[in-house]
């Protein structure tokens, strides 16, 4: 698995607010209003895009085939070339590689990458029963269903293997809400403290209501180019330094043990005692990890990245997350947090955004939306966005996003690097 042929930048991007409140607005109209703040935010015309990627998850929730097409033809990007990806909640992540690689290969020269979903049209046990059908429906299915349980069963592995504590999970869950309330794209900003999340309604042990991240109806878009259109195009394009993507079996019971795929920062010695992957951390996401760090040449992810945003669709998996990707060791994740190290001003600031838990996780939109505010991080351009600079990070070379789907069936890592 070589790197990019050619170099690839974004040079735009756009979100819409992210909420569980408007089913009266069309899909096709939400993603309009994302991909028109990107083309005015870089005087683009409609001319200077040559194709696109859709993304979105699932056909159920706007009851609609062709979704992706529908939308084309709304923007209108007809007759140029686009095609739909969907894979399940790395959807989002999935599409912004796939538009990568259109512009890598040579086929474009400039790409839009837009992704949506429409959750609220149907009552929150129909839209869980829609996420769950991305489990195995001949196994998982029958016997648990819902996604909250299978990650409530890996967060109890987890505590038990390594010591952790729900207190601990739950600052993940403060950490995040806070740092939304400086975003006006987050769904749920909330200025909480743990016993807040502990207090509130149990899910499925140990998982809360504010361990939990919520359905959204949202969009968001990337444009992507080569790196001659790029400048062109472009005063402070952001460089798509490497690219990673991994798979695992579908169900966790199937997952054999085995030795830890090592980073380069790592050694065996380190992981002698664990049996991995168990339940308690993803092997595609490892697996990612390791590509796009060997693809953008990081040889110590803690100290060469600047800014992360992450799939935490529970606390308990952005935990898991920090130790997938290296930031710690594996069994480090809940000190990590509770040491502040993932906070806005820590070693790492992981999520500024609020992530999926208090952004909101509106599935074909997230992982475009993670490209969008990495994008703005390392432009420099908070500010601009959010209208106010309390989550701009200082100084950002590096930033990384991450997009998690199923029990972490598949995992994309992308590495994104300022130049200017």
């Amino acid at each position: 698995m070589g790197k990019l042929s050619r170099n690839v930048y974004m040079i735009s991007g756009g979100v819409t607010k992210f909420t569980k409140s408007s089913p009266d607005m069309d899909f096709r109209l939400r993603v309009k209003k994302a991909f028109d703040y990107a083309m005015n935010d870089a005087n683009l015309e409609l001319k200077d895009i040559d194709g696109s990627v859709a993304s979105y998850f699932s056909d159920h929730f706007q009851r609609q085939l062709m979704s992706g097409v529908m939308v084309q033809d709304y923007l209108g990007l007809t007759p140029k070339p686009s095609r739909r990806v969907e894979g399940g909640g790395a959807t989002g992540g999935l599409s912004f590689q796939a538009g990568v690689e259109e512009i890598a290969s040579g086929r474009m020269d400039t790409c839009a990458v837009y992704g949506f979903e429409s959750m609220s049209h149907v009552n929150t046990w129909k839209g869980n029963e829609f996420i769950a059908l991305a489990s195995d429906t001949n196994f998982d299915y029958p016997v648990g269903g819902f996604y909250t349980g299978y990650y409530a069963m890996m967060a109890a592995r987890y505590l038990h293997e390594f010591g952790a504590t729900v207190e601990q999970l739950a600052q993940v869950s403060v950490k995040n809400h806070n740092n939304a309330l400086s975003n006006p794209y987050a769904q749920s900003p909330m200025n909480l403290t743990i016993q807040d999340v502990r207090n509130s309604p149990m899910v499925s042990y140990p998982l809360t209501r504010l361990d939990v991240c919520a359905m959204s109806d949202g969009a968001a878009v990337a444009i992507l180019a080569d790196e001659k259109k790029a400048f062109e195009l472009c005063d402070n394009p952001v460089l798509v330094k490497g690219i990673g993507s991994g798979t695992d079996t579908m169900r966790l019971s199937d997952r054999p043990f085995g030795k830890v795929p090592l980073l380069p920062h790592e050694k065996e010695s380190d992981y002698k005692n664990l049996k991995y992957p168990g339940v308690h951390s993803f092997r595609a996401g490892r697996t990612a990890a390791a590509e796009a760090y060997r693809n953008a040449g990081i040889t110590n992810p803690l100290e060469e990245i600047d800014v992360v945003e992450l799939h935490d669709a529970y606390t308990s998996s952005e935990i898991q997350t920090y130790e997938d990707l290296g930031l710690c060791k594996y069994g480090e994740g809940a000190n990590f947090v509770s040491e502040g190290k993932a906070d806005l001003k820590g070693k790492v600031p992981v999520n500024p955004s609020g992530g999926l838990l208090a952004c909101g996780h509106p599935v074909g939109a997230t992982g475009i939306m993670q490209a969008v505010f990495v994008f703005w991080q390392l432009q420099r351009s908070i500010k601009k966005h959010f209208g106010n600079d309390k989550l701009q990070i200082s100084n950002p070379k590096r930033g990384l996003l991450h997009s998690h789907a199923g029990t972490g069936t598949y995992v994309t890592v992308s590495i994104m690097e300022a130049v200017k």
